[in-house]
């Protein structure tokens, strides 16, 4: 089996460190990674210039673009095998609810899904003060590839993968859980440059609000390794007769 291992956190961070070498017990593992923190990115592609690609180590290569040029490069071309999977991570924070939309850590599993990978996501809900475990994050991916390996899941699915910041043994265990929803974020923080210019820094994301119970959000709170299924599909299919119908009296001419 050959995975491919990637993040927005960059090639050095210590997430992806720690889940090369975790996985590399599983399978021959590539690392394509953004060259430093591409956090926020989301799904966004480098096209108004070409993609320089490097590499750190054998099995290591770095690039100097977004995480899902990363990921649409290795599989597209850079090398001359095929993948077998995509795990993205550890991300040094939680990608939970709404993060989803935003997270560079998603959108690597979800190229890779576009490209046609079983794909995950895994993320350590790291706060201040709180351990850095991402050892256990680490862990958790690889006995979740390794239940993949043996029992597939239907492929068009990807894993977001929220792992509470603690040693492993303190787990509570896995629990499959829908996202959960932020408030919305707090303000931008205006600055000044050394000109006086006014400058800003967008402002940390709300507090959960859709917290209740089968969400990503209090699945970690109370000690669970959340799995959430997401997919690609973002039709409200359910709302489709209505919106027909509704459509039915709008007039062109």
């Amino acid at each position: 089996m050959k995975i491919l291992v990637s993040n927005d956190d960059g090639y050095r961070a210590e997430g992806i460190v720690r889940l090369r070498a975790a996985l590399a017990s599983l399978a021959e593992v590539t690392v394509v990674a953004p060259d430093r923190n591409r956090s926020g990115a989301s799904n966004s592609l480098t096209l108004d210039v070409p993609l320089r690609v490097m590499q750190s180590e054998p099995g290591v290569h770095y690039v100097m673009g977004t995480p899902t040029d990363c990921v649409h490069l290795a599989v597209s071309g850079l090398f001359d095998f095929d993948f077998d999977m995509v795990v993205s991570g550890v991300n040094d924070g939680s990608n939970l609810g709404d993060d989803v939309l935003y997270s560079g850590t998603v959108a690597a599993a979800i190229e890779g899904r576009f490209l046609g990978l079983p794909t995950l996501a895994v993320s350590l809900c790291t706060q201040s003060g709180s351990g850095r475990h991402f050892a256990t994050g680490a862990e958790v991916a690889r006995r979740i590839v390794t239940g993949l390996a043996g029992r597939p899941l239907d492929p068009r699915l990807i894993l977001n993968i929220n792992v509470p910041d603690v040693p492993l043994e303190q787990l509570r265990g896995l629990r499959a859980t829908r996202l959960g929803f932020r408030h919305r974020s707090e303000p931008a923080i205006p600055v000044r440059d050394p000109k006086g210019e006014k400058m800003y820094w967008v402002g940390p994301s709300g507090a959960g609000a859709d917290i209740d119970e089968g969400t990503d959000f209090h699945a970690v709170a109370s000690g669970w390794v959340s799995v959430t299924p997401l997919s690609i599909d973002l039709t409200r299919h359910a709302v489709l007769p209505e919106l027909g119908q509704w459509l039915g009296g709008v007039r062109l001419a």
